[in-house]
This record gives structure tokens, sequence and C-alpha cells, in this order.
């Protein structure tokens, strides 16, 4: 064999194991895309996330921006304002060159209660819904109205007091799952009914806009479509919505919704050793 015909024969090895290493070190395709997708695919959007995700919420806020380039004009229900803020908000909306900031003090649960909101990773949604002229919608029901819930029962504010035991039964163990298995069978049929109340004032917000097209932003507990806003809404709305779970590596129920998508997860310490510490100082 000629020296040129060993320096073809080594060329064309190290292009196969360049184009091998190539393709194995070739990243994830980012998840924007399938998101925008999903939004697109359906008028009423319930958009989940996980609290306190940088990486969820920058990339929510992105593929939002880009449905409303599309010309989407979809209300913006939000979890994190409560329905008695809504004339508060309202006021802010109507006032010309209105902040994000403003809204958000008006629209904070209560005066001087943050309720634990990091609001600057909600400020961009607010900020499109004034650049957009969106309709801002508080979409949660206030921590008194939990509380009366918990005490008196659903029926006591109006709500729907029959919840199918396929619903019950699955939220009282998210809910005990969510507290580190730190709460006993009372305490979270309580907190089912608190969790129902919201659901159900959601999905009244989805009916009530539906007309113009919804994304609602809201924990994923709430947008489950098993046991979530989607069991309330009535068939013909159920039908035009999509369930977005935004979710972490490992999470063990991407499969009660119609979409996920996967982010890394946010760093944060363990909450359940905070949550035990607690408990054991009672």
């Amino acid at each position: 064999m000629t020296m040129n015909s060993l320096l073809r024969l080594l060329t064309v090895a190290l292009s196969g194991l360049c184009l091998c290493a190539c393709m194995h070190a070739a990243p994830a395709p980012p998840p924007l895309q399938p998101l925008l997708t999903a939004m697109r695919s359906r008028p009423l959007v319930l958009l989940g996330e996980v609290h306190d995700n940088a990486a969820q919420h920058a990339l929510r806020a992105q593929a939002l921006r880009l449905l409303l380039e599309g010309g989407a004009r979809p209300a913006l229900l939000m979890e994190q304002f409560d329905r008695e803020r809504q004339p508060d908000i309202a006021h802010v909306l109507a006032r010309r060159g209105a902040s994000a900031d403003e809204v958000i003090a008006a629209g904070a649960p209560a005066a001087g209660d943050m309720s634990g909101w990091d609001w600057a990773l909600y400020r961009p949604y607010i900020a499109l819904a004034l650049e957009y002229r969106l309709a801002l919608v508080a979409a949660n029901v206030s921590r008194a109205d939990t509380r009366r819930v918990a005490q008196d029962g659903l029926a006591a504010l109006g709500f729907d007091a029959a919840v199918p035991p396929g619903i019950e039964a699955p939220q009282a163990q998210a809910i005990v799952a969510g507290h580190c298995g730190l709460l006993d069978e009372q305490q979270a049929q309580r907190m089912v009914g608190a969790q129902v109340a919201r659901d159900q004032f959601m999905a009244t917000q989805v009916e009530a806009h539906a007309a113009q097209g919804v994304v609602l932003l809201a924990g994923n507990g709430h947008v489950r479509s098993d046991i979530g806003v989607p069991r309330w809404l009535a068939a013909a709305t159920r039908a035009r919505s999509v369930a977005i779970g935004l979710l972490e590596p490992g999470d063990p129920n991407a499969a009660a919704f119609d979409v996920t998508v996967t982010t890394a997860a946010q760093p944060r310490p363990d909450p359940c050793e905070a949550m035990r510490d607690s408990a054991s100082k009672r």
C-alpha cells in the first residue's frame, strides 16, 4: 500500500471518529419549540410550573412572547393574584403607562403580604400583559377563603361540594407527598377542600374568558388533567384546552398532563428537611 493510500485511509477514519464524537456530543434540542407548539395547539392553555424554577419561568415567558407576537391575545390568568384584588389590578391597568411593579403592588394577596411568591419571576408575564394589553385576571381564592373551606366545607363559599372520589383521594395523596409525609389524614382532607376550591375557581375563570383564549399560569398540581382544573371544566371547554406540565427530572406525575416539558431542576435545599425541623419543634 502506498503512502498516499495510507493517508487517505487515515483521513477517512479520523473523519468518522469526528462525526461519531460530534453526534454523541450534540446537545438535546431546547424545549422552547415543543412548548410553543403545545401552546399554539389549543386556545385555552393551562400552563404549569414548579413555582421557584427560574429556568421554567424564563422559558414560559419566552414562549408567551412568541405566542403574542404571532397575534394571539389571550386573557392571562394568574394563580398568584387572589380574586379580591381584581378591582385593584383593574384600576392600575386602566392607567396609561402603568408598570409591572405597580400591578404587583396592587395585586399582592394582602397589604404588605407577598405570600411567599418570588415576584421577580412573575414580573415578565405582567410586563407582557401590559405591553400587549391583555386582560390580566386574578385566578386564586384568598387564604381566608381556603381557611373557611377547610373549616366549613366547599358549599360554605358556593363551591361544588360533590367532589368525586377519583379527585379527592389522589389530591390527598399529592398533598401528603408535598408535605413530606408529615400530615395526618385529617389534615390532608382539610387541605383537599382548599385545593379543590382553588381548582374550581380557576376553572370558572377559564370558562369566563374562553371566548378570547386563555393562558393560565399555575402550579403543576392545578393543571393536572386527572385531578386539577381540567376536571372542573365543561366538556366543550376541556376539548379546547391543553394541560402542559413544566416538570423537573424524575417527576412521577408526567402522565397527568396532555403535554410535558422537562427542564433542569432548580437548585434548592431539601424542603423536607426544613419541614421535619419545623415539625420537631412543635
